[in-house]
């Protein structure tokens, strides 16, 4: 059973909350804090033994707690996600053979795509594929399919895996910091469309990506995760794209590991990772 815990901060709330644990005859099998002493934000991840009586369980800790504390008992184990797609499949592959083989930490309810390219692929793994081109359409319009197919399913989290167009700020308010997009630069450099092509002409050294949840301004939400890959004077931007998918896929999947597993915590524009 995990138990995520977030609040402000004062003195002894790790004895507090052990001690509530104990008063349960729980176990803790792993525990994580961090203090940030700047916001005065105390954070804790814990695996304890189950327990039938989890609203009681619920009531002792958040007595020790402060006013407001975000405190979640047995988070779902197996999330539900929607993925969202272009044309580029790299990403969405990763994801369905990880689907297909159980390891993904949730399940892909659907795939939706603003181009045919990615139909072929989900049908091979018998994944519901939603076609919605943005062609001819508002943003409202467009949007508005999209929402249309992705609430019934009532996922915990939607992943834009290479899908190549702007939400809007509606859109992603339906799902505050459950919209999680893999992002090829290295941010807070080369935001927005062709970063390889802009990191070709800079000159870099180094190339990389960011998974972070979307937000309201473009490429700015809270990183969950970033890497990065030498380059050299020799790197075509073909190379660069190259190695930069291959980064791309590393950085999404190690992200969704570590959010389907309750392991990142959002404070204003920064997150916290329990890794």
């Amino acid at each position: 059973m995990i138990i995520v815990i977030q609040c402000s901060d004062r003195v002894g709330l790790v004895g507090a909350i052990a001690s509530a644990l104990a008063k349960q005859q729980l176990n803790i099998i792993t525990m994580r804090e961090y203090v940030d002493k700047v916001e005065n934000m105390f954070f804790m991840r814990l695996e304890v033994e189950e327990i039938e009586d989890v609203p009681g369980l619920e009531t002792s800790i958040r007595a020790m707690l402060p006013k407001g504390a975000l405190i979640i008992i047995n988070p779902v184990p197996q999330k539900k996600i929607v993925v969202m797609v272009t044309k580029e499949y790299h990403c969405l592959a990763d994801i369905l053979v990880r689907n297909y083989f159980k390891t993904l930490g949730a399940t892909v309810q659907c795939v939706i795509g603003n181009h045919a390219v990615l139909h072929d692929i989900c049908k091979r793994f018998d994944m519901p594929f939603f076609l919605v081109p943005h062609e001819g359409k508002t943003k409202e319009e467009f949007e508005r399919e999209i929402s249309d197919i992705v609430l019934p399913f009532e996922p915990d989290y939607i992943v834009l895996a290479k899908f190549m167009r702007i939400l809007s700020p509606s859109l992603v308010a339906k799902f505050p910091m459950r919209v999680i997009n893999i992002h090829h630069s290295f941010l807070p450099a080369f935001i927005g469309a062709n970063p390889y092509r802009q990191a070709f002409e800079r000159g870099v050294k180094l190339i990389g990506a960011t998974a972070h949840f979307v937000s309201n301004e473009l490429d700015e939400g809270p990183i969950i995760a970033q890497q990065i890959i030498p380059a050299n004077h020799s790197f075509t931007v073909t190379d660069m794209v190259k190695a930069g998918k291959e980064i791309e896929t590393s950085v999404l999947a190690y992200a969704l590991k570590m959010v389907f597993e309750d392991r990142v915590f959002v404070h204003k524009n920064k997150t916290v990772v329990f890794d």
